[in-house]
């Protein structure tokens, strides 16, 4: 594995998003003196918090799984995620409700979902499924530590038996081709695939090896952080703020300065000068090519995923018919895939994620109140409409939103909320996301391992990337793994090990819910999260 080269003992991380915070962790832990910058006020990145009236609402993922990789962070500085923060277990993940009025619920626990598929399709879509969880299974275990977890240098790293595994569970076959091998019922089936959207591409394209992500939803678990999605950057902010990380809250990074292929020091808009023996610009891919003066060539295009429209509502009811997380199904599938990603318009007929953390947690919104958070898939502004013309558009597109919600079943939506804020790519391209889109780089098989953005910039012996828009890719699972190889690529250190230095307490020391003053709450100091 190549490594930044040179000292390494004091290193800047531009970024406290989960990738950024991740190799932060992970760097303390390996003995390295760390700063951290940050643009906004507060941690999180894409998994920020915000403030609606008395709501308190996540403003990007939704979903945890795989909280053993944000644990590995916590680790290395000798602490605990479970210390830290409270997860919940979700019992169902998921609820799929579908255009015909029936509904599954998706359950993590192999005899539950058994069952649940026996109910709902029959025993011979149950023994299907139960043949699918073990591929998908076995799927993850041929693809995480070779071909996720892992630094690459070179396609050719690709070259090794598990890839020969890989091959013949049909891992480049195609998702939903793979999917129906062990499932008939189409409702099923879209359960199993629909996560390839994560990855920007259609389950009819997305190569099959991508189940890896249904596995992580529907075998691996779910789980809520109580507090929130946010109480997770929050905590992995003070683990590093005592761990003895210098954390910069408002710190925008202007410039980089340079000397014989190195960059020694990080420049702030502020004036600030922060000298520095290694890079880590964990901010998004297109910033941190601005920071570099230039982008790597590629003989083809980046091309981006999808975007999103997101309406967060606070509401005076809920619907019996929710769970935590519902995923709500139109009629029409490939040709909402088509119309998002080739065709450039909104789905006719969308499929929603409609997720409400007051199941879990009511302290979010105002006694006897709920908050709901609605996700439709969208075109990104590189093959749909412009940001601008989101302005235009995009009350116009809530407000059919919220009719297409009551047409589901939640009568009385638009009359019960009493907050609202939509999202919409308008505000994605504000946050400077390239393309509109908060899912970043695609996963197209030309995107994807070793041929996405490496985490090592070239003509720079001391940069390093992390975050969604590098290696391994999107997803909070994903993100967490790049600040973790990223960290490796300065430490040296290999993947999945981290040392933890001797003067940090031991994780029994660590308070519960800790109170660091560096750390400031995304509302004030009254955020209980």
């Amino acid at each position: 594995m190549r490594t930044v080269t040179g000292r390494t003992d004091h290193v800047v991380v531009v970024g406290a998003g989960l990738s950024g915070l991740a190799c932060a962790l992970h760097l303390l832990g390996a003995g390295r003196r760390v700063t951290v910058v940050e643009r906004d006020a507060v941690p999180g990145g894409r998994a920020g918090r915000m403030r609606l009236g008395a709501y308190r609402l996540d403003t990007g993922p939704t979903v945890l799984t795989m909280p053993q990789l944000a644990d590995e962070a916590f680790a290395a500085v000798g602490d605990s995620l479970h210390q830290r923060v409270e997860l919940v277990a979700l019992h169902p993940a998921y609820r799929a409700c579908f255009a015909d009025g029936t509904s599954l619920d998706v359950h993590t626990d192999g005899a539950a979902m058994e069952a649940e598929v026996r109910r709902f399709a029959g025993p011979a879509e149950a023994a299907g499924y139960r043949r699918l969880r073990t591929w998908l299974e076995r799927l993850y275990r041929a693809q995480m530590r070779r071909f996720i977890d892992t630094n690459f240098d070179s396609p050719f790293q690709l070259l090794h038996p598990d890839l020969a595994r890989l091959a013949a569970l049909g891992g480049f076959g195609r998702l939903d081709a793979g999917v129906g091998r062990f499932l008939s019922d189409p409702r099923l089936r879209r359960v199993f695939s629909f996560q390839a959207l994560y990855a920007g591409v259609a389950p009819a394209r997305a190569l099959a090896a991508y189940a890896v992500i249904a596995y992580m939803d529907t075998v691996a678990g779910v789980w809520f952080p109580k507090g929130g999605m946010y109480a997770l950057p929050r905590a992995m902010a003070e683990a590093a703020a005592d761990a003895g990380a210098d954390l910069r809250w408002s710190a925008d990074v202007s410039t980089l300065e340079r000397s014989a292929g190195r960059v020694t020091a990080v420049r702030l808009t502020s004036g600030e000068r922060i000298a520095c023996d290694a890079v880590v610009l964990s901010c998004e891919l297109s910033a941190a090519h601005r920071l570099l003066g230039r982008a790597p060539r590629r003989p083809v295009r980046l091309r981006h995923s999808p975007s999103a429209v997101v309406l967060h509502a606070g509401t005076d009811r809920t619907w019996p018919g929710l769970a935590h997380h519902t995923l709500s199904f139109g009629t029409a599938w490939e040709r909402t895939f088509d119309e998002i990603i080739r065709a450039g318009k909104p789905m006719s007929d969308p499929s929603l994620l409609i997720s409400r953390p007051t199941a879990h947690d009511a302290t979010l919104a105002p006694p006897g109140r709920h908050l709901h958070y609605v996700l439709a898939p969208c075109p990104n502004t590189t093959v749909g409409p412009s940001a601008a013309a989101w302005r235009d558009l995009g009350p116009r597109y809530r407000d059919s939103l919220v009719a297409e919600l009551e047409r589901r079943g939640l009568e009385g939506f638009a009359d019960s909320v009493e907050e609202e804020m939509l999202v919409t790519p308008l505000d994605w391209t504000a946050r400077g996301h390239a393309a509109g889109s908060p899912f970043s780089v695609s996963h197209t098989f030309a995107q994807t391992g070793p041929f996405r953005p490496r985490n090592l910039v070239r003509g720079l012996d001391n940069v390093v990337l992390a975050g969604c828009g590098t290696t391994p890719g999107v997803g909070v699972p994903t993100v967490l793994l790049s600040g973790k190889l990223a960290a490796a690529r300065v430490t040296g250190g290999a993947a999945g090990v981290s040392r933890r230095a001797s003067r940090h307490r031991p994780a029994s020391a660590v308070p519960a819910v800790p109170s660091v003053p560096s750390v400031p709450s995304a509302e004030g100091a009254d955020d209980p999260s």
